[in-house]
């Protein structure tokens, strides 16, 4: 049994196994640009990264936040150094603790993909924020996963998620979307010489088509529902406005 597969489900260590070949490298470099127009303005005390990348590499290096953790299932020699070894749908924090939470390219390899944004949801603070780096269906990558999906190979066994439906998921677990960035215009190929000449897909398509983009990068905060007390002020001066009845006199006693 190949051991980058768990169960049939693609594992975490294939990833950063190809993260570590010029189109990861690529990938790796791009979107790390792209978290350091976002990171510097979390703040906060805890910020958490589920899942590792290639080693060397620092997504979280941007970011303020001093106590930073990166979160994962094992230790691979491809991968950097976890601070913490856990599972990503069982996460080992205390509810409402954790300022920031990055997820780079976790929920196409979860069997469970609703599992981890609840425990997310769970360990956030109030108006924590949560970054989602995800593969594009409707794009060159997502071309490219329609074709070799079932040779199993990386990065395209895994489960591409639209933008869309992410934001979906994640106003149902009471999130408001504040950013998304697209980014990866170029087809997913492997020559280097060929990708710096179509560099110019990517300035017509952030500007022409950025719904097509390979890649994006969600932002969104976790939203408190407050109780409103109008309804029981309102409830509290109908009761105090309300018309007293008068005694009877005595003159009316007698009537009756």
């Amino acid at each position: 049994m190949n051991t980058l597969y768990k169960w049939g489900y693609p594992s975490r260590q294939a990833f950063c196994v190809w993260l570590g070949e010029s189109l990861g490298r690529h990938l790796l470099k791009i979107e790390q640009a792209e978290l350091e127009k976002v990171l510097p303005d979390l703040f906060g005390y805890h910020l958490v990264q589920l899942g590792s990348v290639r080693r060397g590499m620092d997504l979280l290096s941007s970011s303020c936040i001093w106590h930073r953790v990166v979160l994962e299932a094992e230790i691979w020699p491809e991968a950097q150094a976890p601070s913490l070894l856990s599972h990503v749908d069982a996460l080992p924090f205390a509810s409402a603790t954790v300022d920031g939470i990055i997820l780079p390219h976790v929920l196409e390899y979860e069997e469970n993909p609703h599992q981890v944004l609840r425990e997310v949801q769970r360990v956030l603070v109030p108006y924590g924020t949560l970054a989602i780096l995800g593969f594009n269906p409707w794009s060159f990558w997502g071309f490219w996963r329609f074709i070799l999906y079932r040779r199993g190979s990386m990065p395209w066994c895994g489960r591409f998620y639209s933008p869309t439906r992410i934001q979906d998921w994640l106003a149902l677990l009471g999130f408001k979307t504040v950013e998304l960035r697209y980014f990866l215009f170029r087809p997913p190929l492997r020559q280097p010489r060929l990708m710096r000449r179509l560099r110019f897909l990517e300035l017509i398509g952030r500007r022409w088509c950025p719904f097509f983009a390979g890649g994006y990068l969600v932002v969104a905060k976790k939203q408190v529902v407050r109780l409103n007390p109008i309804d029981s002020l309102w409830c509290e001066k109908e009761s105090l406005d309300m018309p007293v009845l008068a005694e009877p006199t005595t003159r009316e006693r007698c009537r009756d």
